[in-house]
């Protein structure tokens, strides 16, 4: 069972994805972090990665590792652990433009069917591309929007003590940067299912998916 869940930022992508997975006995894979992951390897190494073709010809270089427990999900760069830089502001504003990159997306979008493939229990994958690009043909397409002033309050709440208006608008700069890159954009599959998680609180979106993915489960067998 492979589950695909997309959406923006702040519609509690990976809350719900960790959770769901870990009701259902699935695997979790965090693509977004793996991209993060790749724009910390840059920005510590001293790559411009507003240089398009710099970022392209070092892409290759790191070794990301994601583990897909999703009671402990991590993640590696050559070995060290990377789950705490890769949160950090500078990566949030710069990973965009790194995973703009042709040669970033479809070194990153191997990864992650190769760990897709692998998960022998089924696996629920989170990010901006899945049900378009990474996994077509993924059991279940689930994407997930909120209104920009929600995502933001939750961000906001997630970081403390940011400016909930600064957080809105870097929310929507960024929606209209994944939106509009010409490889991969963040869209919705035509045969994915939406959910707005405006007037939801976690619980209820973690229901609402669960039983997705027990309907999918059981049309199937």
């Amino acid at each position: 069972m492979i589950v695909a869940i997309d959406g923006p930022s702040g519609t509690g992508k990976s809350s719900t994805s960790k959770a769901v997975a870990a009701k259902l006995g699935l695997n979790y894979l965090d693509t977004g972090a793996q991209y993060r992951a790749i724009t910390w390897w840059m920005i510590s190494n001293g790559v411009d990665v507003t240089d398009a073709e710099a970022v392209a010809n070092a892409a290759s270089k790191p070794v990301i590792v994601s583990g897909t427990d999703p009671a402990r999900p991590t993640i590696t760069v050559d070995g060290a652990d990377a789950s705490g830089p890769i949160r950090t502001e500078e990566v949030t504003s710069k990973v965009s433009a790194v995973s703009a990159v042709p040669e970033v997306r479809s070194l990153i979008t191997e990864l992650q069917r190769s760990i897709a493939r692998s998960a022998e229990t089924g696996i629920v994958v989170e990010g901006r591309d899945i049900g378009t690009t990474v996994l077509p043909d993924a059991d279940l397409k689930i994407f997930l929007t909120a209104s920009p002033e929600a995502r933001a309050a939750r961000r906001s709440g997630e970081l403390k003590g940011v400016d909930v208006h600064a957080t809105k608008e870097a929310l929507i700069k960024r929606d209209a940067a994944d939106s509009s890159r010409k490889t991969s954009p963040l869209a919705k599959a035509g045969d994915a299912v939406e959910v707005d998680t405006t007037e939801l609180t976690l619980d209820q979106v973690i229901e609402c998916v669960v039983t997705l993915v027990e309907e999918k489960r059981a049309a199937v067998k």
